[in-house]
């Protein structure tokens, strides 16, 4: 085994060894839905799955919204042959709906892209901007959602091609996704996540796998302030396709217990991954 398969073991056992032992006692909270919202003194924390790019296990609760959006994120690559690729995003927002306890709906939306290649050695360049691709989740919790030194979920998802030609590739795709959290000693919080999605090929002319895995590590720093890392891969389940990997980091800071702003920059660590991803964003709960 290479030594990150060796690291994505030993990270995820740890954290279902965790779960094993952290389960809590859950406050009930069945009588709660869509249309009979969780009083304001029983709701939980404010929880996001962004900035990192590890999903968490935690649902907004019933009744209640919460927006989590990019202000603004940029992505920079340049590849073996030299082709430079960027990409813009302004305003891409994930839009969730408590619909049940531990059941929650996600419609994420890239409001606007902007995406620019350069091939200066061909002497060939291309642009294009425009509305990007819907993806609809469902986020099932079925532990720790509200106490418990761990938590887990299944989020299972569809994207909708509503991007225009040289933003999306025009395909319905999908996946599903396994997060789990675990409160570790000296209040440092593990993030795990392995998710599995079924993509179009480049060529068109079908599907195929692909494994996602992640490890991210967060402490509060100072007050409202947080920080995070993180250590991301992406493994194709093709022949001769390059496995990505990236490490991340970045800022939280509560402004108020329903809205949070945060900062960081995902970089490359394997030459097929994007060389840096440079980002800003927004959470607010309601």
């Amino acid at each position: 085994m290479s030594f990150r398969g060796w690291i994505i073991l030993a990270a995820n056992g740890l954290g279902f060894l965790g779960a094993l032992t952290g389960w809590g006692s859950e406050p009930d909270k069945s009588q709660y839905h869509l249309f009979n919202p969780v009083p304001r003194e029983a709701m939980r924390p404010l929880i996001t799955d962004r900035p990192s790019l590890t999903e968490g296990p935690y649902t907004v609760d019933a009744g209640h919204f919460q927006v989590e959006s990019d202000i603004g994120t940029w992505t920079h690559d340049t590849d073996a042959s030299g082709v430079v690729s960027e990409m813009t995003k302004l305003a891409s927002v994930n839009l969730k709906t408590g619909l049940l306890p531990s059941l929650d709906l996600h419609l994420i939306l890239d409001s606007y892209v902007r995406t620019r290649t350069e091939d200066r050695a061909a002497g060939i360049s291309g642009r294009a901007s425009g509305l990007g691709d819907l993806t609809v989740r469902l986020k099932k919790n079925f532990w720790g959602n509200d106490s418990g030194s761990s938590a887990f979920g299944v989020i299972p998802y569809f994207k909708v091609p509503t991007a225009g030609r040289g933003i999306g590739n025009g395909s319905v795709e999908g996946g599903l996704l396994f997060p789990l959290a675990v409160r570790l000693p000296g209040e440092f919080d593990l993030g795990l996540q392995t998710r599995l999605d079924c993509l179009r090929n480049d060529g068109r002319s079908g599907h195929h796998l692909e494994s996602v895995n992640s490890v991210v590590v967060g402490h509060s720093i100072v007050g409202p302030l947080s920080g995070y890392v993180e250590f991301f891969t992406i493994h194709p389940f093709e022949s001769n396709s390059p496995w990505q990997g990236l490490v991340d980091c970045g800022l939280t800071y509560l402004l108020t217990e329903d809205i949070q702003l945060d900062a960081g920059c995902n970089f490359g660590v394997t030459a097929s991954a994007p060389d840096y991803n440079p980002f800003l964003g927004l959470s607010w709960r309601f």
